[in-house]
């Protein structure tokens, strides 16, 4: 494995996993497994969890390949290297191999053990996992991951200050970016060097939630009255329109553009989970501005994605996705796609959610049981699916 410039003397270890209530240890000492590959022109597989399990489907044909017992309700995010996806129990980050033309899909018995599993982020060849209930940060190189099948790879831990939920990132240079809480609040960002020396720190963010990286290594994070950009080794903070409370939460990048497109909501006190407003924001021009939905249509956090054209795609509570220009601020087609639908009591519920791999939107339709695979340059739902549960987390391989 290649030696990253993130490692940090001392802190190298190596992870064994072990799951609590779910499965046994992960295999120790033995003869190698065959290495895992994901062919470049492998299909994208799509991950669903639904509660006490997880589904695979092939992203081509949506047929069902594998389907997995696991906890009531688990969270989804790739592990960055095409072919698994990592799921959050109540032991950590359990290692979903979502399989190849000749392996199955399994959920393996590797876990990155983690005190209440958050955020992973993928960047640059580096994959990072936050433990929410200690704020350390677990590093490991990405592709590391399809080198076996039987042992979790070289991990770096660098210890968090005090638990909050919060995100970490480290840029290809070493540079780390961790957010800067506690149990009462997130107000911040510190960005350290990869000998650990504070490159800059601020704690002008409150709230600080979720990150985004864009053209040239620029990194959004989230505040309830704006965000902040990193860049070149200074932050600056960008001021929401709506104040004291503008928040953005989440940011939806595309690594070849400086525009990001982030969730916003204006009210504190707002019921529900619905939002009719977006963020926008250059990351060069160090520019933030809000826009309005069309008209009837609202969204979760769950339902904004990147795709063709670094054009932003919302799946709306009319049933559309409505396709967002970044750079003008307007929105310029609309694809029916499913029945209208409301948000959600809780956050945790079932509602429906977009992921795009390619020209390919993948929408979850919960209240049918239902899957579509949507050509996003032509506004055609090329396969639609009936499953036999309801779908609620969704994450793709590539």
């Amino acid at each position: 494995m290649r030696t990253s410039s993130f490692r940090r003397a001392g802190l190298l270890a190596l992870a064994v996993g072990a799951t609590v209530g779910l499965s046994a240890c992960a295999g120790g000492a033995g003869s190698a497994a065959p290495a895992a590959t994901a062919p470049a022109d492998a299909a994208t597989r799509v991950a669903l969890s639904y509660p006490g399990g997880i589904l695979v489907l092939d992203g081509d044909t949506l047929e069902t390949l594998g389907d997995m017992p696991s906890e009531e309700f688990t969270r989804l995010n790739p592990a960055g290297d095409g072919r698994h996806v990592m799921v959050t129990t109540s032991a950590g980050f359990q290692v979903l191999d979502a399989g190849a033309s000749d392996v199955e899909p399994e959920l393996t018995d590797l876990v990155f053990e983690a005190a209440k599993p958050g955020h992973v982020v993928t960047h640059g060849g580096t994959t990072v996992l936050y433990a929410d209930g200690t704020s350390d940060s677990t590093i490991f190189d990405t592709d590391a991951l399809l080198a076996s099948t039987d042992s979790l790879p070289e991990v770096e831990t660098i210890a968090g200050v005090e638990a909050h939920h919060g995100v970490s990132i480290v840029l290809e240079d070493g540079t780390f970016l961790t957010t800067v809480g506690n149990a009462d609040g997130r107000n911040g960002v510190v960005a350290k060097d990869a000998s650990g020396a504070v490159i800059a720190q601020t704690a002008d963010c409150p709230g600080v939630h979720g990150e985004g990286t864009a053209k040239d290594e620029v990194v959004v994070f989230g505040c309830e009255n704006g965000a902040l950009v990193y860049d070149d080794g200074a932050f600056t903070k960008l001021t929401a329109p709506d104040q004291p409370y503008g928040r953005m939460g989440n940011a939806y990048v595309s690594e070849h553009s400086a525009l990001i497109v982030g969730d916003y909501k204006d009210d504190r006190d707002a019921e529900g989970y619905l939002l009719h407003r977006l963020a926008l924001i250059d990351t060069a021009a160090k520019t933030q501005r809000v826009i309005d939905m069309p008209a009837g249509a609202e969204y979760t956090f769950r339902d904004v994605a990147r795709g063709p054209e670094e054009l932003a795609y919302v799946l709306a509570s009319d049933g559309s996705i409505h396709v967002l220009d970044p750079e003008t601020g307007a929105f310029t087609d609309a694809f029916p796609v499913i029945d209208a639908w409301e948000g959600p009591v809780e956050w945790q519920d079932a509602h429906p959610a977009i992921k795009v791999s390619g020209d390919i939107a993948y929408v979850t339709e919960p209240a049918k049981n239902a899957v579509h695979a949507v050509d996003l340059t032509t506004g055609e739902t090329l396969k639609s699916v009936t499953l036999e549960v309801t779908p609620n987390e969704i994450a793709l391989t590539k």
